[in-house]
């Protein structure tokens, strides 16, 4: 399945540079506030008030986790690293961060539109991803709960007898069938299946 890719505009939004003091910074705020965006500039953590920007570029080369008040791969924004050492373990600290692009230095005149909008891109379709597993995860924990339930209904009877009934009672209760199933486990499942046919 293709996905589509927003091309937004940027004007507006916020970029917080992670980085020392450095000519980088100069160079990658003077493309920012071309592009329109508001910039901060911070060393060497970023406070609270960064959980507010669009996106953070941060410094790959001397960057450690303790710089961020998330945990690693967690961010809720995206993340652009800033690489000047292509040291495979710099790079390796840089994705384990959750860097979405880069932007290699030192920073000329280019360069940053594409990489932000590369790491827009990336962000929403990774944010997309978490959201597919989370339902599909739910989704595996409501069959189980269906299961469960038809296995306690079926203590005195056939599974499909047990399902039948599973299927009345979700008319009477008027919900779903995973939840009139989670509602027979969390009824029935510690104190047996005894008034398994009650409907109320």
């Amino acid at each position: 399945m293709k996905r589509t890719v927003r091309i937004q505009n940027l004007g507006g939004a916020r970029a917080v540079i992670l980085h020392r003091p450095h000519a980088v910074v100069q160079a990658l705020t003077r493309q920012l506030a071309a592009i329109g965006l508001h910039v901060d500039a911070v060393w060497p953590d970023l406070d609270a008030s960064a959980l507010g920007a669009d996106f953070v570029f941060f410094d790959a080369d001397m960057g450690h986790d303790g710089q961020f008040p998330w945990a690693p791969g967690a961010s809720p924004m995206p993340m652009i690293a800033l690489i000047g050492s292509e040291a495979p373990g710099r790079i390796e600290w840089s994705l384990s961060i959750g860097a979405h692009a880069q932007l290699l230095k030192p920073v000329g005149d280019s360069g940053a539109y594409s990489a932000l909008l590369i790491a827009r891109a990336a962000f929403d379709a990774r944010r997309a991803a978490e959201i597919e597993i989370a339902d599909l995860r739910a989704r595996i924990d409501e069959r189980q709960t269906v299961v469960q339930a038809v296995t306690l209904l079926a203590r005195q009877g056939t599974e499909a007898e047990a399902y039948a009934q599973l299927r009345q009672m979700a008319m009477t209760w008027r919900v779903t069938l995973e939840q009139a199933a989670a509602r027979v486990v969390a009824r029935y499942g510690a104190g047996g299946a005894d008034d398994r046919h009650s409907r109320s």
